[in-house]
């Protein structure tokens, strides 16, 4: 894996002896001798990870910092402080600037390596969630930047995993000022209650008894539920191996003993506000995907998302030897509704038609809009006969209770025709089993509208 690295230092030599050691393991590395250099490189988004020294003369990295994470434009740039500053109230200075992790000189090469690889990871996840948002905010969709920056990372859900009753208590005690904290003293059932419940963030401590505590690190990673949920682990002064060991297979942060309180809540404010930020980017991936395939109007599924599952619909069926029966659904003289009572008034017949035909089909059937007032219900594994009294249940259904428009001020009268048409053979397609329902639906119209046709073919 590879990344574009940009290290801050206004001292020459340090910035050479990183460059090198970076290189070194192929990440592609970028230099700023400032403050308003560096903010100036992060604004054209041509870095991945910033390095970022302290003590710097124009402007401090506790400043450069929280530009950073202040401007929508890099607030997703992780920011690693690596300073000669090591007291916990400077640790704590950075966590609460916005930075990802504070790094004391000299750091050991295998811990900057693993750490800079284990957020060059988590950037690139980010960086896709953000591309795809870019469409969504093109439809509308709120941009997820402005909460991040205004989010203070607290009111969070946190499980502690520790079998230390001493050492839960007082990490307990520590995060019940800002979070909701379960503790469970039992490894084994971590997982579960972890999976269950709904975290913002799981604490694992490397010191349990009789497990071994990365090894659940590891399976909170592997397991879908909580896949997404950071990690932050509890670590011993000599457990620097482990710990580098941990961020290669996915814990997002560590603290090391004796905790202090405020770098503690520093450190899980920070996790929990990433997750929640990488949440609302997905949360946006979701919608915009949903808005790509369904009608805004009714909810269900649109004309585009049919054809393109119908195809495969029939493949399937026809290569199972299964049925799959087609109804196309068109709401009697619709004209004269949006003519007589105008066109809110048709907005919400057509809504309320659509959670009549959601109530009266299963999961497994496709129901979209397909234009206008003409809807199309795809119904996998089943015949004509079964069709045809789901479709006389529904037209039923429909012509037997008034719907209410104008914000329920009065009630209409709405009738429907349906035609049916069923998979013919193993080479029918898709396009003439539509047809010949549409076909089956221009009778029902013809006839007298208000019931159903079924496909003569």
């Amino acid at each position: 894996m590879t990344a574009r690295v940009l290290v801050v230092d206004d001292v020459p030599a340090n910035v050479k002896l990183l460059e090198a050691r970076l290189s070194a393991e192929y990440f592609d590395v970028a230099t700023a001798m400032s403050g308003v250099e560096a903010l100036a490189i992060c604004e054209k988004a041509e870095c991945d990870i910033v390095l970022l020294d302290v003590m710097m003369p124009d402007m401090d990295g506790f400043e450069v910092c929280r530009r950073l994470k202040k401007n929508p434009a890099t607030h997703h740039i992780p920011v690693v402080m690596v300073t000669a500053l090591d007291h916990p109230s400077d640790r704590v200075r950075g966590l609460e600037a916005g930075a990802d992790d504070f790094l004391t000189k000299p750091v050991s090469d295998v811990a900057l390596i693993a750490r800079v690889r284990s957020l060059a990871r988590l950037k690139m996840m980010t960086d896709e969630l953000r591309m795809r948002a870019v469409t969504s905010k093109e439809i509308g969709i709120q941009n997820p930047e402005n909460e991040a920056i205004a989010d203070v990372g607290r009111g969070g859900r946190v499980l502690i995993v520790d079998d230390r009753a001493s050492s839960s208590e007082r990490v307990s005690a520590m995060l019940a000022t800002e979070h909701t904290v379960d503790v469970v003293s039992n490894p084994n059932d971590a997982l579960f209650r972890a999976a269950e419940g709904n975290y913002d963030l799981v604490i694992v401590s490397l010191a349990l008894e009789n497990f071994d505590g990365m090894r659940l690190c590891s399976q909170v990673r592997s397991l879908e539920r909580t896949r997404n949920v950071p990690i932050l682990a509890i670590a011993d002064p000599d457990d620097n191996v482990r710990m580098v060991r941990g961020l290669e297979i996915g814990v997002n942060d560590y603290v090391m003993r004796p905790i202090d309180k405020n770098e503690m809540l520093a450190r899980a404010r920070t996790q929990i506000r990433k997750k929640r930020y990488t949440e609302r980017l997905r949360d946006n991936v979701q919608m915009s995907i949903e808005m790509a395939i369904t009608d805004p109007l009714t909810g269900l599924y649109n004309r585009r998302y049919m054809e393109s599952h119908l195809s495969a619909l029939v493949e399937q069926a026809a290569g199972r030897g299964k049925p799959l029966t087609a109804l196309v659904l068109d709401i009697d003289y619709f004209k004269s509704v949006n003519d007589t009572h105008g066109h809110d008034a048709g907005d919400d017949v057509l809504r309320e038609f659509a959670v009549r035909v959601r109530k009266s089909i299963r999961g497994i059937d496709l129901a979209c809009r397909f234009g206008g007032e003409e809807f199309v219900i795809i119904m996998p594994e089943t015949d004509m006969a079964v069709a045809t009294i789901v479709a006389e249940r529904l037209r039923r259904r429909i012509a037997s209770e008034r719907f209410p428009i104008q914000q329920s001020s009065k009630a209409i009268e709405v009738t429907i025709s349906i035609g049916i048409a069923t998979l013919d053979a193993a080479d029918d397609s898709a396009a003439n089993i539509l047809k010949r329902a549409d076909q089956a639906l221009y009778r029902a119209k013809r006839d007298g509208r208000n019931r159903v046709v079924a496909d003569a073919a």
